[in-house]
């Protein structure tokens, strides 16, 4: 992250992540998650992703669950017309919480 001339530091404040897209705020969530190898919030956003059932199937291994994660967030995005439907507010409000409690670390 870049410093934030809000706050002096490496942390978005909560304004500015809320006025970032769901997708950029994804983006950002994902590759903080990838750098901390942080499966269980990978597990989290998934679950909470329609049709989740479908990405059961994933096996978790922590070498991989990044990528596998954002391929089955794009094949989802895909073939569901590229929205997050009535979770979007849910899988923002994790994001932004992600990214504000872990970006300085």
């Amino acid at each position: 992250m870049t410093d934030s001339p809000a706050n002096g530091h490496g942390t978005p404040t909560l304004a500015e992540l809320d006025a970032l897209s769901t997708e950029e705020l994804r983006k950002r969530a994902f590759a903080l998650a990838r750098e901390r190898l942080d499966v269980r919030f990978f597990w989290s956003v998934l679950r909470h992703l329609p049709n989740a059932d479908e990405a059961a199937m994933l096996d978790g291994s922590p070498n991989s669950v990044g990528p596998t994660v954002d391929e089955a967030v794009a094949l989802w995005r895909e073939f569901t017309g590229h929205g997050y439907e009535e979770s979007e507010p849910l899988l923002r409000a994790a994001f932004i919480d992600y990214l504000t409690r872990h970006s300085s670390e």
